[in-house]
């Protein structure tokens, strides 16, 4: 006890509403010490945990659309023909982007 670095004690209550509302946070942003959570509450009032999910799944899907890209200009160029089926696949492709971009901004507006 006496090579604590933190020697000063701090107590205090709340309700069962509240302790579950403090659990449900600490869950959220990854944190399992309470008291870590809420000293680190009590000096900066901001944690923020950042979900990167949805921009693992987002690089593949840019990723497929510049192969796709390459490989229509090649074949453009090898052959002088554009085909519609290259358009609907890009199309296709760029419409999954754009989920995922409106489902990531949808995410961060309702933090």
């Amino acid at each position: 006890m006496a090579n604590r670095t933190r020697s000063n004690r701090i107590v205090f209550r709340v309700s069962d509403k509240e302790r579950d509302l403090i659990e449900q946070k600490m869950k959220i942003a990854g944190i399992q010490n309470r008291e870590a959570y809420l000293r680190k509450m009590a000096i900066d009032g901001l944690i923020v945990h950042v979900d990167f999910s949805e921009i693992r799944d987002f690089v593949p899907l840019i990723s497929n659309i510049s192969n796709n890209i390459n490989q229509i200009a090649k074949r453009t160029n090898e052959t002088n023909n554009f085909y519609k089926e290259d358009i609907a696949e890009i199309k296709r492709n760029y419409e999954k982007v754009w989920d995922t971009v409106r489902e990531i901004l949808r995410k961060l507006v309702n933090l």
